[in-house]
C-alpha cells in the first residue's frame, strides 16, 4: 500500500505562477521527507487557475532532489505530436533513472479543448490511443521510422547517418517505456475498461463521490478477467482530499471554512462540472439534483475528513465497500492563509498516523486468510 500526491495543481487564478510554481516544489519536498513514495502533477495550457503546462519541465527540477517516483497526471496525448512526446518522455525518464509512470488522458479542461479545435469527445478518445500506440512504436523501433496513422504519421528516411545517430529517436530508461496510467471519472468509464485490457494502471480521480469508486473497481477487475488476468488492485490508484487534524470536529472545520483550499477547490470543479454536465458523479447521492449541489455537499461526497483514528476507519470501510485499491493519492491543495499548516499536518498525520496502520489492517487481514 503506497502513498503519494497527486496535484492539478490548482490555485486561485491571481497568484503569481512563480509563487505557486514555489509552493508545489516545496509541498513535493515535503512529501519526499514524510515518506510519501510518488507525485503525480497535472497539465493544462490555459486556466492561470491551473498553472502548469508541462508537468514533465515542472518534475525535472525535482528529480535530483527527491527519492520519488513521478507521474503525469495526466499528459493529453491529443494536445500533442506524439514524436514530441516520445522524445520529451524517453529523455525525462533517463533523467529520473526509471523513476517515471506516464499518465494519459484525452484532456479535460474546456478551454483546453477549444484552444486545440473542439474535438469531439469520441475523436480525442481515439486520437490518445493513436498516439500512445505511436509512442510506443517509436520505442520500439531503430530508423528507418514509418509509422502510419490517421492524425500523425511519422517517418524518418532519407536523414538517417548511423555514424552520428542522426534520425535515431530515443528510448526511455526503462526497456519498453515506462508503465502506462489512465485517470477515471465516471462510473462506467470506457478508459478504466480499456486500461485493464492494456495492461495499463487507473488512477480514480479525487473529484469524484466515494460512491463513484466501486464502479472502477468492478469495471477494472471485469476487464481484467476477460483479458485472461487475474483480478489485482496494484494498479488502482485512489485519489482522495484529505483533512486530517487532532478531532473530528476540527477537520470538519477545516473542509468547511470559507478561507479553506478545499472549499475553493470544490467550488472551482463543482462549477466547471456543472457547466460541463459532470457534476453527477460529485454528489453525495445518485438520486441528487447535481445542478443545485453545494460545495458542502461536494466535500461529503468526495472529502476524507477526522481525526487520524477516524480517517484510517474510512480508508479501511472504503476499500471494503469499494475496492483493494493498492496505492493512496492524497490531493494536493492551495496553500494562501491558513491552508499551508492545515495541510502540511494532514500530509503528516496521513504519513506517520494513518498508514503505518492501515499497511497493518492489511497485513493481518492477508495473514488470516
Amino acid at each position: 500500500m503506497h502513498l503519494g500526491l497527486f496535484m492539478m495543481p490548482l490555485h486561485p487564478p491571481e497568484r503569481p505562477m512563480h509563487e505557486t510554481l514555489a509552493e508545489d516544489t516545496e509541498k513535493s519536498l515535503l512529501a519526499d521527507r514524510l515518506g510519501f513514495q510518488e507525485v503525480w502533477v497535472g497539465e493544462h495550457f490555459s486556466a492561470t487557475s491551473e498553472p502548469i503546462a508541462s508537468p514533465l519541465m515542472f518534475m525535472a527540477g525535482l528529480v535530483h532532489r527527491t527519492s520519488l517516483n513521478f507521474g503525469t497526471g495526466v499528459i493529453n496525448l491529443p494536445n500533442h505530436h506524439p514524436a514530441i512526446v516520445a522524445a520529451e518522455v524517453a529523455q525525462f525518464d533517463h533523467m529520473a533513472q526509471g523513476r517515471f509512470m506516464m499518465g494519459i488522458g484525452a484532456g479535460g479542461l474546456s478551454s483546453d479543448f477549444e484552444l486545440f479545435g473542439d474535438i469531439e469527445p469520441k475523436e480525442r478518445g481515439k486520437r490518445m490511443v493513436e498516439s500512445l500506440e505511436t509512442i510506443q512504436r517509436i520505442w520500439a523501433a531503430e530508423p528507418p521510422y514509418d509509422v502510419g496513422g490517421e492524425t500523425w504519421p511519422v517517418k524518418i528516411s532519407r536523414n538517417v547517418l548511423p555514424k552520428y545517430g542522426v534520425g535515431f529517436m530515443p528510448k526511455p530508461f526503462q526497456p519498453g517505456g515506462p508503465s502506462i496510467h489512465i485517470s477515471a471519472r465516471s462510473k462506467d468509464s470506457q478508459g478504466v475498461s480499456l486500461a485493464a485490457k492494456r495492461g495499463w494502471g487507473v488512477i480514480s480521480a479525487n473529484f469524484v463521490a466515494h460512491r463513484i469508486l466501486a464502479g472502477h473497481w468492478q469495471s477494472f477487475a471485469a476487464g481484467l478477467r476477460e483479458a485472461g488476468r487475474a483480478p489485482d488492485g496494484a494498479r488502482w490508484r485512489m485519489a482522495r482530499n484529505f483533512v486530517i487534524a487532532s478531532t473530528d470536529a476540527e477537520a470538519r472545520a477545516r473542509a468547511t471554512a470559507e478561507e479553506g483550499a478545499t472549499r475553493y477547490y470544490f467550488e472551482y470543479l463543482g462549477s466547471l462540472a456543472k457547466r460541463a454536465g459532470l457534476a453527477a458523479t460529485m454528489t453525495p447521492r445518485e438520486d441528487m439534483d447535481h445542478n443545485t449541489a453545494t460545495a458542502e455537499d461536494m466535500i461529503d461526497a468526495c472529502v476524507i475528513a477526522g481525526s487520524p483514528r477516524t480517517v484510517l476507519d474510512k480508508l479501511i470501510a472504503l476499500r471494503e465497500e469499494a475496492g483493494p485499491y493498492g496505492h493512496v493519492l492524497m490531493a494536493g491543495l492551495d496553500w494562501s492563509g491558513p491552508n499551508a499548516a492545515w495541510e502540511a499536518e494532514s500530509m503528516a498525520r496521513l504519513a506517520q498516523e494513518v498508514m503505518p496502520r492501515l499497511r497493518q489492517h492489511l497485513d493481518r487481514r492477508a495473514a488470516a486468510e
